[in-house]
């Protein structure tokens, strides 16, 4: 076992007993005590993390459920636990479903739920530190409608009930990000954000996203599980000074001296106190980011709140070069560790099938031994057979699946280096692909390739970029019902805003430095999943030869060959041959050098032109 499986295993072994329906008694008893006829639990934490640290997850202690989306609401008599599609299986297998009803998130969801079941006239609570503003205005009328109140907690009757069992916060240290790998100092980036507080009329900005944070401040932290996040506050002036909250068990001997004396080091016991020092003035902060708690509390003490995205968001997610260098080092390293894993599925693999434990294992062990992994930037997602079909499943104990002969195994994975984080899907052959298997992986495959290649001019956005990557299997009257690609960060989340590409609209324009994922995939249910995965990030805008303006465009960062046995060479262009064989070419000019002879003889033949 690798030591990043036991860190998952020791994660989920830590807290999973401790999970479930015996909770549910203790809820209510703290709910009574406070006068509660119900209470809401969100997924999000305190730093509206997607991944959270034991001590946050409340949503799993309550009910069991530990995906990384979905909500609870827990009344005296009845309780109901709120997913998307992506956890339909898991929910099942972790919620005890005579204690609560499974709903949908996206349907209706919580507010509608509510509006169906809040008690006339009962007072149903919510711990304001966890709810962004917009959405507890839509449960505010929902519980409204139903005759009953939401009332903000100053005590969490889930933290209550939990008392002893919580696991402590974490503290991890918060270390110096070296210039080598973060490329602009962090005095340069707080006087450029500060110059945006100024132009959006405001005097300071609360920042609490730990990604901020860490990107602002030049550091990291490992506070977050497949993160390197710290968790703490800021408070930014726009003259670039700061305050940082930041637990004194945190600081690392580095830190001070790093931060520089334009950064004030404080504890999160003195945040109450420097909010109400902003009374007066005109604070930013972010309703997406930040939680009604800020919102609520600077408005009381006489602060006027500018509503605004969070200033670091925007220049975080536009790389600059050091950073952009560091991601192509990364996914060289990284490319290299997942094409070992390919050549062991394409030869042991195909006479002695793995199941999904084994290969998730496999492949998390080629990647530590590359000697830089930090952590693996998610839970790898390895989906055999008609797990594939499940775009977000995780094998545990109880689903494990050996791989079949005539199957698909798909691994969805990726790893955190000080240089860069990765993200990249395969689909493999195991045995002899179907006919159907191969036309439907071609199609899938064929709308990555055009949105590799695509041009397009300044201010386009994700959204309109998207049906680019469906329209192939559109053709064939197909979909998919995930987006098409995220941001991802730099040695930060897997997961990274505002960029997006997906069928929903989206207002923020693509700009040269930010990283997408692009990953098409076609979903049988109960039979097999496709999904083809690369990173790529926008490119400064060029002239295109007879063209009348600039274009941008997208380079490829992910370097791993796409398994031949599933492409239907006959159904692409002659333009897409090219493409597919130009970009194969590159992973042998790349990734040949640093594997083993075997491995590189196999190479070969796997990058052959087709």
């Amino acid at each position: 076992m690798n030591k990043f499986t036991a860190m998952r295993q020791t994660f989920d072994e830590s807290t999973e007993p401790s999970f479930g329906p015996r909770h549910v008694p203790l809820i209510r008893q703290a709910m009574l005590a406070q006068g509660l006829d119900g209470f809401l639990i969100p997924h999000e934490d305190e730093h509206q993390n997607e991944y959270l640290p034991a001590a946050n997850d409340r949503l799993a202690w309550a009910t069991g459920f530990t995906g990384s989306a979905g909500a609870a609401v827990i009344l005296a008599e009845r309780a109901a636990v709120f997913v998307d599609g992506r956890y339909t299986l898991q929910v099942g297998e972790q919620v005890d479903q005579g204690v609560f009803e499974i709903r949908d998130l996206v349907e209706g969801g919580v507010p509608a739920w509510l509006e169906a079941n809040a008690p006339r006239g009962g007072v149903v609570g919510y711990d304001p530190r966890l709810h962004s503003p917009d959405a507890l205005a839509t449960l505010h009328a929902a519980t409204l409608k139903a005759g009953a109140i939401l009332r903000a907690v100053e005590v969490n009757p889930l933290d209550a009930g939990w008392g002893a069992e919580r696991p402590p916060q974490p503290t991890a240290p918060v270390v110096p990000h070296p210039l080598a790998y973060a490329g602009e100092e962090s005095a340069a980036k707080r006087a450029r954000v500060g110059e945006s507080l100024t132009r959006e009329g405001a005097d300071a900005c609360v920042i609490t996203a730990p990604a901020s944070i860490a990107w602002l401040f030049n550091v990291r932290g490992g506070d977050v599980i497949r993160s390197p996040l710290p968790i703490g506050q800021a408070i930014l002036d726009a003259d670039g000074t700061a305050r940082l909250f930041l637990d004194p068990a945190k600081v690392s001997d580095a830190l001070p001296a790093w931060l520089g004396n334009q950064v004030r080091l404080e504890t999160p016991d003195d945040l109450p106190a420097a909010l109400a020092e902003l009374k007066g003035r005109k604070v930013l902060v972010d309703p997406a980011q930040s939680s009604a708690w800020y919102f609520d509390t600077l408005g009381e003490l006489g602060a006027e709140t500018v509503r605004g995205m969070d200033p670091c968001t925007l220049p975080r997610a536009c790389k600059n070069a050091v950073e952009l260098d560091g991601m192509r080092r990364a996914h060289i390293r990284d490319g290299a560790a997942l094409t070992n894993f390919l050549h062991w599925v394409a030869t042991e693999g195909q006479i002695n099938p793995p199941d999904e434990k084994e290969a998730v294992a496999r492949l998390e062990a080629f990647r530590e031994a590359t000697g830089a992994l930090k952590d693996l930037s998610f839970d790898t997602i390895g989906a055999a057979n008609g797990h594939g079909a499940l775009p977000h499943y995780h094998p545990s104990d109880r689903t494990n699946e050996r791989a079949r002969q005539g199957s698909l195994l798909l691994v969805d994975s990726g790893g955190q280096y000080l240089d860069g984080t990765t993200d990249v899907t395969r689909t493999m052959a195991i045995g002899a692909p179907t006919e159907e298997m191969r036309q439907r992986f071609t199609l899938v495959l064929k709308g990555h390739l055009h949105l590799a290649r695509v041009r397009f001019p300044v201010g386009t956005t994700g959204s309109a970029l998207d049906a680019l990557a469906r329209a192939p299997l559109w053709n064939a009257g197909l979909d998919y019902d995930h987006g098409t690609g995220h941001g991802v960060g730099a040695y930060l989340g897997v997961h990274e805003g505002p960029q997006r590409i997906a069928k929903a609209p989206n207002s923020v324009a693509l700009r040269p430095g930010m990283i997408l994922s692009n990953e098409p995939g076609y979903y049988k249910a109960g039979e097999y999943g496709i999904r083809i995965e690369n990173l790529q990030f926008v490119t400064e805008a060029t002239n295109v030869p007879g063209g009348e303006r600039p274009m941008l465009g997208f380079e490829t960062l992910t370097w791993a060959p796409i398994d031949r046995a599933l492409i239907d060479v006959d159904l692409l262009t002659d333009e897409e041959r090219a493409q597919m064989d130009q970009y194969h070419a590159r992973v042998l000019e790349l990734i040949g050098p640093l594997v083993g002879p075997e491995v590189r003889a196999w190479l070969e033949t796997a990058c052959a032109p087709l």
